[in-house]
């Protein structure tokens, strides 16, 4: 997990609408994603009338996948910052406890460098939090 639902498990007071993931790509990875998708009823924004859904073959590529699902938006991102794919970042991801649930985080320094690399302007706003929070963490 990545974005800004990263930030606020990191402790990052904002405010988000959509859940960010780095998928893993291997053939046996995205099969277990279909079936997520599938439970989530998945498909892609902005087609009404025409609802889309992932293929394998797309999800096996770099591309971003902008989805709808009964549950939210999600955006399933081939990779983030300046190309980093989750081959890259699985070292620098954490395991966290949330609801009962363990789910694995993008490190808040990770965070901060993929959003640096970005910097969109809504990016600029949020690093300015999340370099709080790191020095914070520093300090302790």
């Amino acid at each position: 997990m990545v974005g800004c639902v990263c930030a606020v498990l990191h402790g990052a007071p904002i405010t988000t609408f959509d859940l960010d993931v780095v998928h893993h790509r291997t053939p046996e990875k995205i099969g277990r994603l279909r079936v997520a998708l599938e439970a989530l009823k998945a498909h892609y924004r902005g087609r009404p009338g025409r609802p889309l859904v992932p293929e394998p073959d797309h999800l096996a590529g770099p591309r971003h996948h902008l989805l709808m699902t009964a549950a939210g938006p999600l955006d399933l991102l081939g990779s983030i910052g300046a190309g980093h794919t989750f081959e890259e970042l699985a070292d620098h991801a954490q395991w966290l406890e949330v609801d009962e649930m363990t789910i694995r985080v993008l490190d808040l320094p990770t965070l901060v460098q993929v959003k640096e690399e970005t910097a969109r302007e809504k990016d600029e706003l949020i690093l300015t939090l999340l370099r709080r929070l790191l020095r914070q963490q520093d300090e302790t």
